[in-house]
């Protein structure tokens, strides 16, 4: 993936571009739409994706999900600047200030996906932070994250009737208050 960097650079200086990142904040579950949709208007775009796994029923299912939900790395000219803007999949075009710290962090990014390590974004959850549990049996009960394991877990405080009972729980059943 770092190599598809280099690729996409080296093609807009053979073409005369200026290219740019920028990152597309995109509506809601359309970030593999944006990505169909630079591959029809020829931007680059750049999806960090890591595999996700379920069991259904007796079969297990993986999926391609992004990294960052919610956000597309885009390399634009003026051109496709315009034609990204205009498709009905981003909701906000940021601009990248600094291109080439951008770059480097985005490029170890796409390296330790390579290289099949476990990755995933860390949560904004950290201890002290009013939480929702937002599925399985706590389903919508209230607490306070007391202590953090890892990337997945954490130690939750629920006061049922004035005490606490510490429960574990993982992150991606947590919503932030």
């Amino acid at each position: 993936m770092e190599d598809s960097l280099k690729v996409m650079e080296d093609d807009a200086v053979l073409h005369g571009k200026s290219l740019n990142w920028y990152v597309a904040h995109v509506r809601p579950r359309c970030e593999k739409k944006l990505v169909e949709h630079g591959k029809i208007y020829h931007f680059a775009t750049t999806l960090p994706t890591y595999t996700s796994t379920k069991k259904y029923r007796g079969k297990v299912v993986r999926f391609e999900k992004p990294l960052f939900p919610g956000y597309v790395f885009l390399q634009l000219d003026r051109q496709t600047h315009q034609v990204a803007l205009k498709s009905n999949y981003v909701a906000n075009l940021l601009e990248v200030i600094n291109q080439d710290e951008f770059k480097e962090q985005l490029s170890d990014i796409l390296f330790a996906i390579e290289q099949k390590v476990d990755i995933k974004v860390e949560s904004k959850i950290g201890i002290g932070c009013h939480v929702m549990i937002k599925s399985g049996p706590l389903s919508g009960r209230e607490g306070w994250v007391e202590e953090r394991f890892g990337m997945t877990t954490v130690l939750l405080r629920l006061d049922f009737i004035g005490q606490a009972a510490a429960v574990k729980v993982d992150a991606d059943m947590l919503e932030l208050i």
